[in-house]
């Protein structure tokens, strides 16, 4: 579920920066038409919602890589290594041999599995830091501007 939330994070940081550049859009005024939204806030409002968006789609790619092999690893290890599914035994709980190695029993299995999640924890919160720091690139892009006069 972790991995899952990780990446409802990332359409809530574009979700950020939307608001903002949407709320530094203007329209022409009414009396004469002129428009003050100038072409240099259009380009740097594309480089805000480009530079979070690439970055959080990395990230995003990231996270889904990684959540699905820890998830399978942490699956494995939790199990005690059991592989019934690769030895054509239809089920059965097999011969015992460890997949992720040295037998050593269920408390060696759950201290083995409890490693595997922190390490996978700690990738996940360093993915997720790519899209933050395309966040904070976007903020900082978003509140330059040119007024036409």
């Amino acid at each position: 579920i972790v991995p899952i939330v990780m990446a409802g994070v990332l359409g809530i940081y574009g979700l950020i920066v939307s608001v903002i550049i949407t709320q530094a859009v203007v329209p022409p005024t009414q009396a004469d038409s002129t428009n003050s939204y100038s072409v240099f806030n259009a380009y740097t409002h594309l480089a805000a919602g480009l530079c979070c968006g690439l970055s959080c789609l990395a990230a995003g790619g990231t996270i889904g890589i990684l959540g699905d092999a820890g998830v399978r690893a942490f699956g494995i290890k939790a199990e005690n290594g059991r592989k019934w599914f690769w030895d054509g035994s239809g089920g059965m709980e097999g011969d015992g041999d460890d997949v992720m190695g040295g037998g050593g029993g269920a408390k060696n299995s759950a201290e083995g599995a409890n490693k595997l999640y922190v390490g996978m924890l700690i990738m996940l919160i360093f993915s997720e830091a790519l899209a933050l720091y395309g966040l904070i690139v976007a903020l900082i892009l978003s509140q330059h501007n040119y007024v036409c006069n």
